[in-house]
């Protein structure tokens, strides 16, 4: 199946008409063990040659000609606060590894036909429409120019889901919290209760389990301050109740993805991480 296309009633549909996404529903997951042997990347900052992460590991590119019914598109946006030796910024981080192995944990555990590679979405591109779901890494540190904003309305108001993760305390929130209000404005982000249909669709997440990152693990940010000490599974909703964006303050889903094969990342957050990714997948393709 190719890209999704744009239907006349503004929602994605799949070429038969309706979404018919089938899930595995796994007793367990084993990050470790399902994650070994497989790598790639995407052509960005070394033509040619794939790219180089923040970690200074080279990936293969993607390959353009592989189409799926879903694809882990990364939301591109423009910021000049670059960190590493790599000149990465911080929408790329843990880019591309977590989002290579993140893919391989849906294909592993869902009949979802899933893209292989990632591929990017800038902020500037209407390309966006081509994918129904859309995650974003670190919105404590986006600037959303209004035409972005308006582009990422009309993304929502089309059937698109965001999933925004890795904020981080109040300072970030805020920032996080400004571009969610550009987007949508007037809407109220709530903390979704263990109750609700996203966390259940697939996998029962009935605990909120905060998922550190590394630099919290083996980095020198440990203790975390008092405002990033409880995690937070948000959401906002359209006028019919749709969750249009989930939101994973103090936590990063996307560190446990990276390094749910290494021995150093606890077992516990790395399988939430896997399970919440899924859990948005599902929702998103479904309502």
């Amino acid at each position: 199946m190719g890209i999704l296309p744009l239907k006349p009633n503004g929602r994605w549909r799949a070429a038969a008409g309706t979404w018919r996404i089938a899930a595995l529903t796994l007793a367990g997951l084993a990050c470790a063990g399902i994650l070994l042997g497989q790598v790639g990347g995407y052509p960005g900052y070394s033509p040619g040659h794939g790219i180089i992460d923040m970690d200074g590991e080279q990936f293969a590119p993607e390959n353009p000609n592989e189409h799926a019914e879903w694809t882990f598109a990364r939301f591109h946006y423009d910021l000049g606060d670059e960190f590493g030796y790599y000149g990465f910024q911080r929408w790329a981080a843990d880019y591309p590894k977590a989002d290579r192995q993140f893919i391989m944990g849906v294909k592993r555990l869902t009949r979802i036909d899933a893209r292989s590679t990632e591929h990017i979405v800038d902020a500037n591109s209407d390309e966006i429409f081509n994918y129904p779901w859309v995650y974003v890494e670190d919105p404590g540190g986006w600037r959303l120019s209004s035409a972005q904003a308006k582009r990422l309305r009309q993304f929502i108001e089309r059937g698109g889901f965001i999933m925004l993760d890795d904020s981080w305390g109040d300072q970030e929130w805020a920032t996080m919290e400004a571009g969610v209000e550009q987007i949508l404005p007037g809407r109220t982000i709530e903390d979704l209760p263990n109750g609700d249909e996203i966390f259940h669709v697939v996998y029962d997440l009935d605990d909120r389990v905060q998922v550190p990152g590394t630099r919290h693990i083996w980095g020198r940010r440990w203790p975390l301050s008092p405002d990033m000490q409880h995690p937070r599974w948000l959401g906002v909703r359209d006028d019919t109740g749709r969750i249009v964006i989930a939101i994973c303050h103090n936590s990063d889903v996307g560190d446990a993805w990276e390094w749910a094969d290494s021995p150093r990342y606890p077992e516990k957050p790395a399988s939430t991480a896997y399970r919440i990714g899924i859990n948005y997948i599902i929702y998103a393709m479904t309502h």
